[in-house]
């Protein structure tokens, strides 16, 4: 059986690293930073790592409700969540995943666009 990326990265301790390295750039952000301004990073950073380790077949769930849910009242554009996309492709490529593992995730997070961008 073949391993899922989360388990060929190192599982929840790896992925914590490569969301704190993320949330690095998107603090710094200026399309993006401002959603961040009152939100406890610590918190986040813990929830995001789960929904990146899902994102990497790792042992968490995510239904598109919970996920449209969370962001509904964000008022997310499509140029922030693009930015956020990048962000995430950029910090998995300082952290030498394969091109392949790159664009699944890419793939996997673009396919929650519809929940996630709730601006225009």
């Amino acid at each position: 059986m073949a391993l899922t990326i989360y388990e060929r990265v190192g599982g929840f301790s790896a992925v914590r690293k490569v969301v704190s390295a993320f949330y690095d750039k998107v603090l710094e952000s200026p399309t993006v930073a401002h959603h961040f301004e009152d939100v406890e990073m610590r918190r986040l950073i813990d929830h995001q790592t789960r929904f990146i380790s899902f994102l990497l077949g790792g042992p968490a769930s995510y239904t598109e409700e919970h996920i449209e849910h969370v962001h509904r009242k964000l008022g997310i554009t499509l140029a922030e969540f693009d930015e956020v996309v990048e962000l995430l492709v950029e910090t998995l490529e300082d952290f030498d995943f394969s091109r392949e593992d790159v664009a699944k995730v890419g793939q996997e997070l673009r396919k929650r666009e519809p929940a996630i961008v709730t601006g225009r």
